[in-house]
């Protein structure tokens, strides 16, 4: 028959109440006090005897047993009991059996009181975070406002309520200056664990991602699906390329993301502290899709090698710098942009290909007849 050693009906009123409030489950912390007790018993009373801990689910009775494997000689009472004094509790044990004998620690209900609490504070914590986490992590690929708390080069961390954001120096935008209490807004790149399972918010101002949520919420075609952002290749902090589409004829989509007078795309500018934005509309054809994408440059033709997704792009002399743009960078979005690798050249240099080509053809032939 058991002896009650500890009897707390209050702990399981008050753990049947958390689990109706915050959605915890009263046999997940029971078992999880029960592991902590034995690990406090060990610790306080130096014990070294394999021990188990149970709670009454009922009225919160704690008991304490000791479990020792039945020998025929007990050389270690801590753990062996011998088959003769085994069979007094039980006559039916015999050797290689394990018995448990129930042991009243004294003070131990003090002890179970504290490691209870301990246990419960630190379950809360746990859940709070997950619950965190898990609302967080459902809001991936959203944007986010936070004040800043920390900044510098390779971190700045935002204040987004419930926890931190952190935006590493790759998500940031390289011509930006953050600076500790500013408030600013960020995409939601990813949630990870961080110190001691709090979730934490990594933040990108730098992912193409960020432009095609910040139209979105700003033009209300997008976010209806009336346009489709098919593409987006971005410059962080210099230039964007935007690609959009709408299966209704009767809309001009580049038109309705740019807003009357720019206004729409302005407010996106702006967000971005003046990083450029071309908006340009998607085609299903490539070649009228790749010409698109190389504006502001005028294109004169456009050769595409299907297999090879590359095209060959021939523009007038003089658009020629505005086609490949400053260090390359208008040919290197448009080829992000349409995921085609793509060689400009002039009308000039196109002419000077084509006769260098013939003489070869010219000169492989006459070496075919002297054979």
């Amino acid at each position: 028959m058991k002896e009650q050693a500890i009897d707390n009906k209050e702990l399981i009123l008050a753990l049947e109440e958390l689990e109706k409030e915050k959605g915890i489950k009263k046999e997940y912390l029971l078992e999880a006090i029960e592991t902590a007790l034995v690990t406090a018993y060990k610790r306080n009373f130096d014990a070294l005897e394999n021990v188990r801990v149970e709670m009454d689910r009922q009225t919160g009775a704690t008991y304490v047993y000791s479990v020792k494997e039945v020998m025929k000689k007990a050389n270690d009472e801590a753990t062996e009991i011998s088959v003769k004094e085994a069979q007094k509790i039980n006559p039916d044990l015999k050797e290689g059996d394990t018995v448990e004998i129930e042991i009243i620690p004294r003070d131990f209900g003090r002890i179970a009181a504290q490691t209870a609490k301990q246990v419960i504070i630190q379950k809360l914590r746990e859940a709070e975070r997950d619950i965190i986490f898990t609302e967080f992590n459902d809001r991936k690929g959203e944007i986010v406002s936070g004040l800043i708390q920390k900044a510098d080069h390779n971190i700045v961390v935002m204040d987004l309520g419930k926890l931190e954001g952190v935006m590493p120096s790759k998500e940031q935008i390289p011509t930006e200056n953050y600076k500790v209490n500013d408030k600013i807004k960020g995409y939601v790149l990813d949630v990870e664990r961080g110190a001691k399972g709090a979730p934490q918010v990594i933040v990108s101002r730098s992912h193409p991602d960020f432009v095609r949520k910040l139209l979105e919420f700003e033009i209300p075609e997008i976010y209806e699906g009336v346009i489709e952002i098919k593409s987006v290749s971005r410059d962080p902090g210099y230039r964007s390329k935007v690609a959009v589409y709408s299966p209704d004829p009767n809309i001009d989509p580049v038109g309705s993301c740019v807003g009357q007078k720019g206004v729409r795309i302005q407010n996106v500018i702006n967000e971005l502290n003046g990083e450029k934005i071309d908006v340009i509309e998607w085609n299903d054809d490539p070649a009228i899709y790749i010409a698109s994408s190389l504006l502001p440059a005028q294109i004169l033709a456009v050769d595409i090698k299907e297999e090879e997704k590359f095209a060959q792009v021939i523009v007038p002399d003089d658009q020629l710098s505005l086609a490949i743009g400053r260090s390359g960078q208008n040919a290197r979005l448009a080829a992000r942009l349409t995921n085609w690798k793509i060689d400009i050249k002039s009308e000039t240099q196109f002419r000077e290909m084509l006769i260098e080509a013939q003489n070869s053809e010219q000169t492989e032939e006459q070496a075919e007849e002297a054979e």
